[in-house]
Protein backbone atom coordinates (compact mmCIF):
# COMPACT_ATOMS: atom_id res chain seq x y z
CA UNK A 1 0.00 0.00 0.00
CA UNK A 2 1.34 3.33 -1.05
CA UNK A 3 2.26 5.76 1.64
CA UNK A 4 2.17 8.79 -0.66
CA UNK A 5 -1.19 10.52 -0.70
CA UNK A 6 -2.68 11.32 -3.70
CA UNK A 7 -1.91 15.28 -3.29
CA UNK A 8 1.59 14.74 -2.51
CA UNK A 9 1.68 12.93 -5.86
CA UNK A 10 -0.07 15.54 -7.84
CA UNK A 11 2.24 18.15 -6.07
CA UNK A 12 5.55 16.27 -6.86
CA UNK A 13 4.46 15.81 -10.92
CA UNK A 14 3.44 19.44 -11.37
CA UNK A 15 6.55 20.59 -9.86
CA UNK A 16 8.95 17.90 -11.58
CA UNK A 17 7.23 16.48 -14.64
CA UNK A 18 8.65 13.51 -16.09
CA UNK A 19 11.37 13.76 -12.96
CA UNK A 20 8.54 12.41 -11.09
CA UNK A 21 7.76 8.68 -12.15
CA UNK A 22 5.98 5.64 -10.46
CA UNK A 23 6.43 3.30 -12.88
CA UNK A 24 7.30 -0.13 -11.93
CA UNK A 25 10.66 -0.89 -13.69
CA UNK A 26 12.36 2.26 -12.18
CA UNK A 27 10.80 1.82 -8.57
CA UNK A 28 12.08 -1.97 -8.73
CA UNK A 29 15.26 -0.40 -9.83
CA UNK A 30 15.53 1.99 -7.09
CA UNK A 31 14.15 -0.08 -4.65
CA UNK A 32 17.60 -2.43 -4.21
CA UNK A 33 21.53 -2.49 -4.34
CA UNK A 34 24.19 -5.29 -6.26
CA UNK A 35 23.62 -7.69 -3.38
CA UNK A 36 21.33 -10.48 -2.26
CA UNK A 37 19.28 -8.45 -0.06
CA UNK A 38 15.82 -8.78 -0.57
CA UNK A 39 14.52 -5.91 -2.44
CA UNK A 40 11.72 -2.95 -1.32
CA UNK A 41 10.42 -0.60 -3.92
CA UNK A 42 9.96 2.80 -3.25
CA UNK A 43 6.25 4.50 -4.34
CA UNK A 44 7.83 6.84 -6.58
CA UNK A 45 11.09 8.10 -7.93
CA UNK A 46 12.07 11.78 -8.44
CA UNK A 47 15.59 13.08 -9.82
CA UNK A 48 16.81 15.96 -8.86
CA UNK A 49 19.20 18.43 -10.27
CA UNK A 50 19.57 21.02 -7.64
CA UNK A 51 20.37 21.25 -3.79
CA UNK A 52 17.07 23.22 -3.85
CA UNK A 53 15.24 20.55 -5.81
CA UNK A 54 16.51 18.18 -2.86
CA UNK A 55 15.19 20.49 -0.09
CA UNK A 56 11.80 20.74 -2.03
CA UNK A 57 11.13 17.29 -1.70
CA UNK A 58 12.15 16.87 1.38
CA UNK A 59 10.02 19.51 3.15
CA UNK A 60 7.05 18.33 1.04
CA UNK A 61 7.51 14.87 2.55
CA UNK A 62 8.41 15.93 5.85
CA UNK A 63 4.61 17.82 5.93
CA UNK A 64 3.20 14.16 5.57
CA UNK A 65 5.69 12.01 7.30
CA UNK A 66 6.94 10.39 4.18
CA UNK A 67 9.96 8.75 4.16
CA UNK A 68 12.70 9.24 1.60
CA UNK A 69 16.05 7.50 0.46
CA UNK A 70 18.41 8.78 -1.71
CA UNK A 71 19.73 7.04 -4.30
CA UNK A 72 23.11 7.71 -6.18
CA UNK A 73 24.85 4.99 -8.42
CA UNK A 74 23.11 1.92 -6.82
CA UNK A 75 25.85 0.36 -6.05
CA UNK A 76 25.67 0.01 -2.71
CA UNK A 77 25.70 -3.65 -0.84
CA UNK A 78 24.04 -3.62 2.38
CA UNK A 79 20.33 -3.13 1.48
CA UNK A 80 20.82 0.83 1.91
CA UNK A 81 18.93 1.23 -0.99
CA UNK A 82 15.51 -0.79 0.04
CA UNK A 83 12.46 1.18 1.01
CA UNK A 84 11.27 -0.49 3.73
CA UNK A 85 8.45 1.38 4.76
CA UNK A 86 8.06 2.94 1.01
CA UNK A 87 8.15 6.55 0.53
CA UNK A 88 10.11 8.44 -1.89
CA UNK A 89 14.12 7.70 -3.63
CA UNK A 90 15.79 10.50 -4.86
CA UNK A 91 17.88 10.12 -7.39
CA UNK A 92 20.62 12.30 -7.54
CA UNK A 93 22.34 10.68 -10.39
CA UNK A 94 21.35 14.04 -12.55
CA UNK A 95 23.51 16.25 -10.38
CA UNK A 96 26.38 15.14 -11.85
CA UNK A 97 28.52 18.81 -12.25
CA UNK A 98 31.83 19.39 -10.81
CA UNK A 99 31.22 22.75 -9.43
CA UNK A 100 34.86 24.07 -9.06
CA UNK A 101 38.39 22.31 -8.68
CA UNK A 102 41.36 24.75 -7.28
CA UNK A 103 44.73 23.18 -8.72
CA UNK A 104 46.65 25.23 -5.91
CA UNK A 105 44.62 24.12 -2.92
CA UNK A 106 44.31 20.41 -3.76
CA UNK A 107 40.84 20.06 -3.31
CA UNK A 108 37.18 20.40 -5.59
CA UNK A 109 33.86 20.81 -4.65
CA UNK A 110 31.48 18.30 -6.58
CA UNK A 111 27.28 17.64 -6.51
CA UNK A 112 26.42 14.36 -5.14
CA UNK A 113 25.97 12.41 -7.85
CA UNK A 114 29.05 12.50 -9.48
CA UNK A 115 30.87 9.43 -10.02
CA UNK A 116 34.64 8.82 -8.90
CA UNK A 117 35.44 7.93 -12.55
CA UNK A 118 33.73 11.26 -14.19
CA UNK A 119 36.11 12.75 -11.14
CA UNK A 120 39.04 11.32 -12.29
CA UNK A 121 38.73 11.74 -15.77
CA UNK A 122 37.92 15.40 -15.47
CA UNK A 123 41.59 15.95 -13.09
CA UNK A 124 43.88 13.82 -14.92
CA UNK A 125 44.49 16.52 -17.56
CA UNK A 126 45.42 18.38 -14.83
CA UNK A 127 48.09 16.02 -13.12
CA UNK A 128 45.32 15.37 -10.31
CA UNK A 129 43.45 13.01 -9.40
CA UNK A 130 41.34 11.70 -6.38
CA UNK A 131 42.17 8.12 -4.42
CA UNK A 132 39.36 6.66 -3.24
CA UNK A 133 38.78 3.89 -5.15
CA UNK A 134 35.94 1.17 -3.46
CA UNK A 135 35.96 -0.47 -6.59
CA UNK A 136 32.51 0.11 -8.39
CA UNK A 137 31.93 3.16 -9.82
CA UNK A 138 30.14 4.67 -7.26
CA UNK A 139 28.77 8.32 -6.98
CA UNK A 140 30.75 10.58 -4.75
CA UNK A 141 27.62 11.47 -2.20
CA UNK A 142 27.30 8.14 -2.18
CA UNK A 143 31.07 7.12 -0.81
CA UNK A 144 30.67 9.94 1.82
CA UNK A 145 27.08 8.43 2.82
CA UNK A 146 28.70 5.21 3.40
CA UNK A 147 32.11 6.16 4.54
CA UNK A 148 33.74 4.35 1.81
CA UNK A 149 37.53 3.35 1.15
CA UNK A 150 38.91 0.53 -1.12
CA UNK A 151 41.95 -0.64 -2.91
CA UNK A 152 44.01 2.64 -1.89
CA UNK A 153 43.39 3.58 1.58
CA UNK A 154 46.84 2.17 3.14
CA UNK A 155 48.02 5.07 1.61
CA UNK A 156 45.31 7.73 0.95
CA UNK A 157 43.25 6.96 3.49
CA UNK A 158 39.10 6.38 3.62
CA UNK A 159 36.51 9.15 2.68
CA UNK A 160 36.63 10.13 6.50
CA UNK A 161 39.69 11.63 5.85
CA UNK A 162 39.58 12.96 2.39
CA UNK A 163 36.14 14.36 2.64
CA UNK A 164 36.62 18.67 3.91
CA UNK A 165 32.37 19.75 3.99
CA UNK A 166 29.53 18.99 3.12
CA UNK A 167 26.09 20.40 1.72
CA UNK A 168 23.42 18.89 3.61
CA UNK A 169 20.00 18.83 3.11
CA UNK A 170 18.12 18.12 7.10
CA UNK A 171 15.27 16.32 7.40
CA UNK A 172 13.01 19.37 7.39
CA UNK A 173 14.53 20.64 4.07
CA UNK A 174 16.77 22.85 5.68
CA UNK A 175 20.15 22.93 3.63
CA UNK A 176 23.38 23.95 5.81
CA UNK A 177 27.54 23.36 5.03
CA UNK A 178 29.16 21.27 7.71
CA UNK A 179 32.55 23.20 6.67
CA UNK A 180 34.62 25.20 5.08
CA UNK A 181 37.86 24.49 2.46
CA UNK A 182 40.49 24.81 5.74
CA UNK A 183 42.43 21.46 6.10
CA UNK A 184 41.73 22.07 9.66
CA UNK A 185 39.17 23.65 12.07
CA UNK A 186 38.86 23.70 15.73
CA UNK A 187 35.18 25.66 15.37
CA UNK A 188 32.10 24.06 17.06
CA UNK A 189 31.29 20.10 16.63
CA UNK A 190 32.59 18.59 13.51
CA UNK A 191 29.09 17.81 11.48
CA UNK A 192 31.10 16.59 8.54
CA UNK A 193 32.59 13.62 10.11
CA UNK A 194 28.71 13.11 11.58
CA UNK A 195 26.87 12.71 8.47
CA UNK A 196 29.74 11.15 6.65
CA UNK A 197 29.06 7.38 6.91
CA UNK A 198 25.75 8.43 8.16
CA UNK A 199 24.21 6.58 5.54
CA UNK A 200 21.39 9.63 4.40
CA UNK A 201 19.40 8.65 8.08
CA UNK A 202 20.36 12.22 8.80
CA UNK A 203 20.11 14.10 6.14
CA UNK A 204 21.12 14.17 1.83
CA UNK A 205 24.25 14.85 0.82
CA UNK A 206 24.14 17.03 -2.31
CA UNK A 207 27.66 18.52 -2.76
CA UNK A 208 30.73 17.47 -1.34
CA UNK A 209 33.80 18.99 -1.06
CA UNK A 210 37.54 16.67 -1.23
CA UNK A 211 40.77 16.78 -1.11
CA UNK A 212 42.69 16.16 -4.23
CA UNK A 213 46.09 14.64 -4.93
CA UNK A 214 48.87 15.49 -7.41
CA UNK A 215 49.39 12.25 -9.94
CA UNK A 216 52.60 10.11 -8.81
CA UNK A 217 55.73 10.64 -11.21
CA UNK A 218 56.28 7.04 -11.29
CA UNK A 219 53.62 4.20 -10.39
CA UNK A 220 54.56 0.73 -10.68
CA UNK A 221 52.60 -2.29 -10.31
CA UNK A 222 53.04 -6.20 -9.22
CA UNK A 223 51.84 -9.58 -8.46
CA UNK A 224 53.42 -11.60 -6.68
CA UNK A 225 52.24 -15.97 -5.38
CA UNK A 226 52.21 -17.77 -2.64
CA UNK A 227 51.55 -21.37 -1.37
CA UNK A 228 49.01 -20.15 1.16
CA UNK A 229 46.92 -17.65 2.45
CA UNK A 230 48.53 -17.32 6.03
CA UNK A 231 52.19 -16.44 4.30
CA UNK A 232 50.51 -13.92 2.14
CA UNK A 233 48.88 -12.34 5.29
CA UNK A 234 52.07 -12.72 6.94
CA UNK A 235 54.06 -10.97 4.25
CA UNK A 236 51.63 -8.07 4.16
CA UNK A 237 51.62 -7.44 8.11
CA UNK A 238 55.21 -6.66 7.86
CA UNK A 239 55.14 -4.39 5.18
CA UNK A 240 52.53 -2.41 7.05
CA UNK A 241 54.90 -3.00 10.53
CA UNK A 242 58.07 -1.77 8.74
CA UNK A 243 56.47 1.87 7.42
CA UNK A 244 56.69 1.32 4.10
CA UNK A 245 54.65 3.54 2.19
CA UNK A 246 52.83 0.98 -0.30
CA UNK A 247 49.41 2.64 -2.51
CA UNK A 248 47.89 -0.71 -2.63
CA UNK A 249 48.40 -4.09 -1.05
CA UNK A 250 45.34 -6.48 -1.97
CA UNK A 251 44.92 -10.35 -1.24
CA UNK A 252 43.30 -12.31 -3.50
CA UNK A 253 42.98 -15.58 -2.65
CA UNK A 254 43.56 -18.98 -5.24
CA UNK A 255 39.53 -19.29 -5.57
CA UNK A 256 39.70 -15.59 -6.50
CA UNK A 257 42.23 -15.82 -8.88
CA UNK A 258 40.33 -18.61 -10.58
CA UNK A 259 37.11 -16.79 -11.06
CA UNK A 260 39.17 -13.49 -12.30
CA UNK A 261 40.69 -15.44 -14.70
CA UNK A 262 37.86 -17.01 -16.36
CA UNK A 263 35.73 -13.88 -16.39
CA UNK A 264 38.15 -11.37 -17.33
CA UNK A 265 40.25 -13.30 -19.46
CA UNK A 266 43.23 -13.79 -17.39
CA UNK A 267 45.90 -16.30 -17.15
CA UNK A 268 46.76 -15.73 -13.21
CA UNK A 269 48.82 -17.99 -11.67
CA UNK A 270 46.43 -19.92 -9.74
CA UNK A 271 47.89 -19.37 -6.44
CA UNK A 272 46.71 -17.22 -2.77
CA UNK A 273 48.07 -13.77 -4.44
CA UNK A 274 48.92 -9.87 -3.11
CA UNK A 275 48.58 -7.14 -6.03
CA UNK A 276 50.41 -4.23 -5.11
CA UNK A 277 50.83 -0.75 -6.30
CA UNK A 278 53.80 1.91 -5.74
CA UNK A 279 53.93 5.87 -6.18
CA UNK A 280 56.04 8.22 -6.11
CA UNK A 281 59.46 9.13 -7.41
CA UNK A 282 61.57 6.87 -9.56
CA UNK A 283 64.28 6.76 -6.61
CA UNK A 284 61.68 5.79 -3.71
CA UNK A 285 59.76 3.78 -5.44
CA UNK A 286 63.03 1.33 -6.78
CA UNK A 287 63.46 1.62 -2.69
CA UNK A 288 59.90 0.42 -2.06
CA UNK A 289 59.84 -2.44 -4.19
CA UNK A 290 62.81 -3.50 -2.91
CA UNK A 291 62.48 -3.68 0.55
CA UNK A 292 59.11 -5.48 -0.22
CA UNK A 293 60.60 -7.92 -2.72
CA UNK A 294 62.87 -9.27 0.37
CA UNK A 295 59.74 -9.15 2.54
CA UNK A 296 57.80 -11.01 0.46
CA UNK A 297 60.99 -13.45 0.02
CA UNK A 298 61.25 -13.98 3.65
CA UNK A 299 57.43 -15.14 3.89
CA UNK A 300 57.87 -17.92 0.99
CA UNK A 301 56.34 -15.18 -1.55
CA UNK A 302 58.24 -15.94 -5.12
CA UNK A 303 57.30 -15.16 -9.14
CA UNK A 304 56.93 -11.26 -8.87
CA UNK A 305 55.30 -10.43 -12.08
CA UNK A 306 55.17 -6.34 -13.11
CA UNK A 307 52.61 -4.52 -14.95
CA UNK A 308 54.52 -0.99 -15.38
CA UNK A 309 52.51 0.18 -18.86
CA UNK A 310 49.64 1.47 -17.82
CA UNK A 311 47.38 -0.40 -20.04
CA UNK A 312 48.68 -3.65 -18.03
CA UNK A 313 48.07 -1.55 -14.77
CA UNK A 314 44.53 -0.64 -15.40
CA UNK A 315 43.89 -4.20 -16.86
CA UNK A 316 45.10 -5.78 -13.54
CA UNK A 317 43.01 -3.33 -11.11
CA UNK A 318 39.89 -4.36 -13.20
CA UNK A 319 39.90 -7.81 -13.17
CA UNK A 320 40.60 -6.82 -9.12
CA UNK A 321 37.79 -4.38 -9.40
CA UNK A 322 34.96 -7.07 -11.24
CA UNK A 323 35.90 -9.66 -8.55
CA UNK A 324 32.68 -9.66 -7.15
CA UNK A 325 31.17 -10.33 -10.35
CA UNK A 326 33.46 -12.80 -11.16
CA UNK A 327 32.86 -15.11 -7.87
CA UNK A 328 28.94 -14.50 -8.61
CA UNK A 329 29.39 -15.46 -12.62
CA UNK A 330 30.21 -18.82 -11.56
CA UNK A 331 26.32 -19.98 -10.76
CA UNK A 332 23.42 -18.94 -13.31
CA UNK A 333 21.26 -17.07 -11.32
CA UNK A 334 23.10 -16.38 -8.48
CA UNK A 335 23.50 -13.41 -6.56
CA UNK A 336 26.24 -11.63 -4.65
CA UNK A 337 26.41 -11.81 -0.56
CA UNK A 338 29.72 -9.76 -0.06
CA UNK A 339 30.68 -9.34 3.76
CA UNK A 340 33.30 -7.62 5.27
CA UNK A 341 35.51 -6.45 8.10
CA UNK A 342 37.82 -4.77 9.66
CA UNK A 343 40.65 -5.60 12.36
CA UNK A 344 43.87 -4.06 13.43
CA UNK A 345 46.54 -5.25 11.33
CA UNK A 346 48.35 -7.99 13.73
CA UNK A 347 44.90 -9.86 14.08
CA UNK A 348 44.26 -9.68 10.37
CA UNK A 349 46.60 -13.41 10.22
CA UNK A 350 44.60 -14.92 12.76
CA UNK A 351 40.72 -13.72 11.42
CA UNK A 352 41.95 -14.67 7.88
CA UNK A 353 42.50 -18.46 8.47
CA UNK A 354 39.65 -18.45 10.85
CA UNK A 355 37.30 -17.32 8.29
CA UNK A 356 38.79 -19.67 5.68
CA UNK A 357 37.97 -22.93 8.19
CA UNK A 358 34.58 -21.52 8.28
CA UNK A 359 34.58 -21.94 4.18
CA UNK A 360 35.61 -25.51 4.21
CA UNK A 361 32.28 -27.04 3.74
CA UNK A 362 30.77 -24.20 2.60
CA UNK A 363 28.75 -25.56 -0.28
CA UNK A 364 28.50 -22.10 -1.63
CA UNK A 365 31.16 -20.90 -3.80
CA UNK A 366 33.14 -18.14 -2.24
CA UNK A 367 36.11 -16.40 -2.14
CA UNK A 368 38.02 -13.81 0.31
CA UNK A 369 39.98 -10.53 -1.14
CA UNK A 370 40.92 -7.87 0.70
CA UNK A 371 42.71 -4.38 0.84
CA UNK A 372 45.28 -6.42 3.49
CA UNK A 373 47.41 -3.29 4.12
CA UNK A 374 44.46 -1.87 6.45
CA UNK A 375 43.48 -5.05 8.12
CA UNK A 376 40.05 -4.80 5.98
CA UNK A 377 38.98 -7.94 4.26
CA UNK A 378 35.89 -9.44 2.60
CA UNK A 379 34.32 -12.71 1.67
CA UNK A 380 32.52 -12.49 -1.22
CA UNK A 381 29.39 -15.59 -1.89
CA UNK A 382 27.43 -16.55 -5.41
CA UNK A 383 23.92 -17.31 -3.38
CA UNK A 384 20.94 -18.98 -4.68
CA UNK A 385 18.57 -16.13 -3.59
CA UNK A 386 15.48 -18.70 -3.69
CA UNK A 387 17.48 -21.52 -1.77
CA UNK A 388 17.03 -20.03 2.01
CA UNK A 389 19.48 -23.42 3.36
CA UNK A 390 22.08 -21.72 1.25
CA UNK A 391 21.28 -18.44 2.27
CA UNK A 392 20.74 -19.50 6.59
CA UNK A 393 24.65 -21.11 5.65
CA UNK A 394 26.14 -18.25 4.13
CA UNK A 395 23.94 -15.81 7.39
CA UNK A 396 25.86 -18.63 10.11
CA UNK A 397 29.09 -18.04 8.36
CA UNK A 398 29.17 -14.22 7.99
CA UNK A 399 27.61 -13.91 11.55
CA UNK A 400 30.55 -15.94 13.23
CA UNK A 401 33.40 -14.23 10.62
CA UNK A 402 31.49 -10.93 12.19
CA UNK A 403 31.43 -12.09 15.56
CA UNK A 404 35.04 -12.92 15.88
CA UNK A 405 36.32 -9.81 14.24
CA UNK A 406 34.48 -7.64 16.68
CA UNK A 407 36.13 -9.44 19.79
CA UNK A 408 39.43 -9.13 18.73
CA UNK A 409 38.97 -5.17 18.68
CA UNK A 410 37.79 -4.92 14.99
CA UNK A 411 34.48 -4.16 13.63
CA UNK A 412 31.58 -5.44 11.63
CA UNK A 413 32.24 -3.71 8.72
CA UNK A 414 34.98 -2.11 7.48
CA UNK A 415 33.71 0.11 4.86
CA UNK A 416 30.38 -1.45 3.00
CA UNK A 417 28.27 -0.02 5.77
CA UNK A 418 25.94 -0.71 8.33
CA UNK A 419 22.46 -0.50 6.03
CA UNK A 420 20.24 -3.30 6.83
CA UNK A 421 22.49 -6.22 6.38
CA UNK A 422 24.72 -5.39 9.59
CA UNK A 423 22.52 -4.00 12.30
CA UNK A 424 21.91 -6.87 14.10
CA UNK A 425 25.79 -6.32 14.99
CA UNK A 426 26.09 -2.83 16.30
CA UNK A 427 25.42 -3.04 19.66
CA UNK A 428 28.11 -5.58 20.07
CA UNK A 429 29.98 -3.74 18.74
CA UNK A 430 29.17 -0.23 20.07
CA UNK A 431 27.38 -1.28 23.43
CA UNK A 432 25.43 1.48 25.01
CA UNK A 433 26.81 4.00 22.16
CA UNK A 434 24.32 3.01 20.20
CA UNK A 435 21.58 4.57 22.40
CA UNK A 436 23.39 8.34 22.17
CA UNK A 437 23.58 7.21 18.29
CA UNK A 438 19.51 6.78 18.45
CA UNK A 439 19.19 10.29 20.04
CA UNK A 440 21.30 12.06 17.53
CA UNK A 441 18.93 10.28 14.90
CA UNK A 442 15.90 11.59 17.24
CA UNK A 443 17.15 15.07 17.36
CA UNK A 444 17.76 15.44 13.89
CA UNK A 445 15.55 13.52 12.41
CA UNK A 446 12.17 13.43 15.27
CA UNK A 447 9.61 12.23 12.27
CA UNK A 448 12.20 9.10 11.47
CA UNK A 449 11.39 10.13 7.71
CA UNK A 450 15.32 9.88 6.28
CA UNK A 451 16.19 6.32 4.89
CA UNK A 452 14.29 4.52 7.81
CA UNK A 453 14.88 0.81 9.16
CA UNK A 454 19.17 1.36 8.31
CA UNK A 455 22.07 1.78 10.81
CA UNK A 456 20.16 1.31 14.02
CA UNK A 457 17.54 -1.09 15.53
CA UNK A 458 14.06 -0.74 15.33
Amino acid sequence: MSVLSPALSETLLARFGDRFSTSQALREQHGRGESHHTPAIPDAVVFAETTEDVAEIVRLCADEGVPVIAFGAGTSLEGHLTAVRGGISIDLSRMSHIIRVSAEDLDCTVQAGVTREQLNSHLRDMGLFFPIDPGANASVGGMASTRASGTNAVRYGTMRENVLSLTVVLPSGQVIRTGGRARKSSAGYDLTRLFVGAEGTLGIVTEVTLKLYGMPDTISAALCSFDSVEQAVNAAIAIVQMGIPVARMELMDRGLIEAVNAYSNLSLKVKDTLAFEFHGFPAGVREQVEMVKAIVEDNGGADFEWANAPEDRNRLWKARHNAFYAVVSQRQNAKGWSSDVCVPVSELSGCILKTRELLIDCRVPAAILGHVGDGNYHVVFAVDPANQTELDEVAAINKKMVQYAISVGGTSTGEHGVGTGKIAYLRQEHGDAVDLMAIIKKAIDPLGIMNPGKILPE
